[in-house]
């Protein structure tokens, strides 16, 4: 009897976890595209900032979601770690609505709602444009049913005489000193990380409290432990990221431990007024009549001290973001920076992917500096035909084929990455982001391969004996400005919001490179008739205007996908 009891308390969390997952989920692709919004500009300040991490956790239901989200746009460079401090203060606020869920199971008597919604939910999955709805319906019919199965578990418990002694035994071997009470911190933080939930976490502690196996105290320092525990995710996660993302996420679990060390030293009175504003009896016994009815109030005293500590603690540090930035940045020093030569995705994480619907800005922060780079390719190339000394033609040419490469592999890594994101359920406007780009990546890598034969066709000039004339080299050179000056105005696409473009300026500059082209293909043909130059010069010449060319058609064809044009067939 006690091993399936076991396994339905194991089940009925799973049901909880995979509730709170779906829900998360679903309330992130609903509403993806504004929270990338919301979170980007509505942080001036840190009071906004904390506003901001409040109302994102409690629309998303997951403060973990939050924290990685702003640990993601920290790594992207899209949010000061100032901002991202306030945000997470706001995230651990916000995350107490959850208990609160959690709170409500335990007081009544919630499956009776589970089953229309599970009804309701089938039947909007089947509806096209309804399906995210559907999915956020069956995540919320899953959590509560897993809350109610909980209860119903600690009942069991509660009625199981044998069991609940042996339980009970357990837990009283330990006694109100403070080690006993820091064993109690380290085990929840231990659980929480284990679990990779802050939320079974609670609903753990609570039933344990709420059937009376283990005292309110025990409970508390649960609690506080699943307050640092929850942040070692975030820890985890950085830890591939950069300098600042990994200071952020360390911010966070300072932030938390600050909290943790004045609650303790204040844990009894700030305690006492949680149970008195609850209205719970903290030294009735189960000899009391109303010792039932006062039970039955602890995860409300749980819920409300979870979210009063929360709530103190940001009140008290939000005015000492300034130095807990310090504080980070003294721990975590810079890493030495990467040669500007050696691949590395800097923004693309794979720790940091808890969040499809967000991870499309990893992307498209990564495909923007896979633009630079590429553009910074092609200014090694144009400097490549200046270049006199042997030896340092050979090391520009070296680094132009280590460019190259470098091209290829990003192009794998990101398409890869995008694929990942690709597994799970995304909005419609998330697809049509990752389709763009794909095509993106895919003529930017295009760009590389143009840049790196343009550089052969100039290592085959250099070998020759023959020489461009002053004209012919002055014509390459207006040639590359144009394709440099395309380069620079797809980069700036690539760096705003659509809206804020106008893609006819890059067809101007396409229509430029292609006139040019066209008049000095026509002067080259006549003039290597004429037998002004070689046909091997003439041939090499031309060769290069065709390739800066080229290079003009994938620049427009990565501003199109950008813009949402549609590829020609």
């Amino acid at each position: 009897m006690s091993i399936l009891v076991v396994f339905k308390l194991i089940g009925s969390l799973a049901l909880l976890m995979f509730g709170m997952k779906s829900m998360s989920e679903s309330l992130q692709k609903m509403a993806g595209p504004q929270l990338r919004r919301v979170l980007g500009a509505m942080t001036t300040n840190r009071f906004t900032g904390m506003l901001t991490g409040i109302a994102v956790t409690a629309a998303v239901q997951s403060s973990t979601a939050t924290t990685l989200m702003t640990v993601s746009f920290v790594n992207a460079g899209l949010l000061t770690l100032i901002q991202a401090i306030s945000v997470i203060m706001g995230a651990n606020i916000g995350t107490t609505v959850t208990a609160w869920i959690m709170s409500l199971g335990f007081s009544f008597n919630i499956t009776d709602f589970v089953y229309p919604a599970f009804f309701i939910g089938i039947i909007l999955i089947y509806m096209k444009k309804r399906r995210v709805i559907g999915d956020f319906l069956f995540g919320v019919a899953f959590l509560f049913l897993g809350l109610g199965t909980l209860k119903e578990t600690g009942t069991s418990f509660a009625n199981d005489p044998a069991m609940r002694d042996t339980i009970m035994a357990f837990f009283s071997q330990f006694d109100a000193s403070i080690w006993s009470s820091l064993l109690f911190l380290v085990i929840g933080s231990v659980l929480t990380l284990c679990v990779q939930s802050s939320a079974a976490m609670m609903a753990i502690t609570m039933i344990l409290c709420s059937t009376g196996v283990m005292s309110i105290d025990q409970g508390i320092m649960l609690v506080l432990g699943e307050n640092i525990g929850t942040t070692i995710t975030a820890n985890i996660a950085a830890m591939g990221a950069n300098v600042q993302a990994r200071r952020a996420a360390l911010a966070h679990l300072t932030y938390n431990l600050i909290g943790v060390i004045w609650a303790l030293c204040l844990l009894k009175p700030f305690v006492g007024l949680v149970c008195d504003f609850v209205g719970f009896e903290r030294a009735m016994d189960a000899s009391h009549p109303n010792y039932a009815e006062n039970l039955a109030k602890i995860s409300v005293v749980l819920a409300g001290f979870h979210s009063a500590f929360n709530i103190t603690n940001t009140a008290i540090l939000i005015w000492f973001i300034p130095q807990i930035e310090k504080l980070v940045c003294a721990i975590i020093k810079p890493r030495r920076e990467d040669d500007e030569d050696d691949f590395k995705l800097h923004f693309i994480t794979s720790g940091i992917m808890k969040t499809p619907e967000l991870s499309v800005l990893e992307a498209q922060k990564e495909i923007r500096s896979f633009g630079e780079r590429i553009q910074s390719m092609f200014g090694l190339v144009r400097t490549l035909l200046d270049e006199d000394d042997k030896d340092k033609f050979v090391k520009l040419y070296s680094r132009i084929e280590k460019y190259e490469e470098i091209s290829d592999q990003m192009e794998v890594d990101i398409a890869n990455y995008l694929h990942d994101v690709s597994d799970a359920h995304l909005s419609d406007d998330t697809k049509a982001k990752m389709r763009a780009m794909l095509r993106e990546i895919s003529e930017i890598e295009s760009i590389g391969d143009s840049c790196y034969k343009i550089a052969r066709i100039i290592n085959r000039y250099n070998s020759s004996k023959e020489q461009f004339s002053g004209y012919q080299v002055k014509n390459i050179k207006t040639m590359m400005e144009l394709v440099d000056k395309s380069l620079a105005e797809m980069n700036k696409i690539l760096v705003s919001y659509k809206e804020q473009n106008d893609i006819n300026h890059a067809y101007n500059i396409e229509n430029e490179i292609d006139n040019y082209r066209d008049k000095m293909k026509a002067e080259n043909f006549s003039e290597v008739n004429d037998q002004k130059y070689s046909y091997a010069i003439g041939t090499m010449y031309s060769d290069i205007f065709d390739e800066c060319e080229t290079v003009g058609d994938y620049v427009l064809n990565v501003v199109e996908a950008r813009m949402g044009v549609k590829k020609k067939d």
